[in-house]
């Protein structure tokens, strides 16, 4: 609200203080008039909505004989929860709309309202239909704008860094189980800053000794020992 806005509030609170004096205190705090701050940003949309957004992108990644493949991929918003729509040489829009099609049953029982997408011409009108049949709006991020899509944007850095970049992959069958691998230690397993250090599927703590005795703790290698988890032996 305004600055006189706020001088009439604390009249109604019994305290008379003049609208310039709420004006100056209001500028010495480093906030904006009102009309420079009336709109939601991008950021506080994202996280006021977090567990009715889902988000999904496209990223490609070149194999041994340097053939491009396109992966489509789902990320929801609160849990960061990923879900692995398919991998393609030919991504045509027909394909990504069955790829959606396949993707929103598992999706039933969320309560979601938005779908985040870029403006990739492979996100055809079908793709868009088959949200918007199931309740959803499409949001379509501005052109050249990776920022707006940024938790789609984070992990795909995430699936390079760790597994893609350190790894030769030999064809699309080889990156869909290399993938599909990774998804399930990233939503089981990894943990996440952001959810108090508990995997995406698993946020609520699990309860354990204070002190784990190190005798008990066993490692289970994924992706070849390229990543390991850690567990307790029952």
């Amino acid at each position: 609200m305004g600055y006189r806005r706020i001088a009439g509030e604390l009249v109604g609170l019994g305290y008379q203080l003049g609208a310039s004096t709420v004006w100056a205190m209001l500028r010495r705090a480093g906030i904006e008039p009102s009309p420079r701050r009336h709109g939601q940003s991008w950021r506080a949309f994202l996280r006021a909505q977090a567990r009715h957004v889902i988000a999904c992108d496209f990223f490609t990644v070149d194999t041994i004989g340097l053939r491009p493949l396109s992966v489509l991929f789902f990320i929801e918003i609160q849990t960061r929860r990923v879900h692995l729509a398919g991998v393609t040489a030919n991504p045509t829009g027909a394909w990504t709309t069955q790829q959606a099609r396949n993707v929103i049953g598992g999706l039933a029982d969320r309560d979601l309202r938005f779908l985040i997408r870029d403006r990739d011409t492979k996100f055809v009108a079908s793709f868009d239909e088959i949200f918007v049949s199931e309740g959803l709006r499409v949001i379509r991020t501005p052109v050249r704008a990776p920022v707006a899509n940024s938790y789609a944007e984070r992990w795909i850095a995430t699936v390079r860094r760790e597994c893609l970049d350190r790894l030769l992959i030999l064809g699309r069958g080889h990156l869909q189980r290399t993938l599909c691998e990774y998804v399930e230690h990233y939503n089981r397993h990894r943990p996440h800053r952001s959810l108090d250090q508990h995997p995406p599927a698993s946020p609520q703590p699990i309860a354990s000794p204070s002190v784990p005795d190190p005798a008990r703790v066993r490692r289970h290698p994924k992706l070849g020992g390229l990543i390991n988890e850690y567990r307790t032996a029952a």
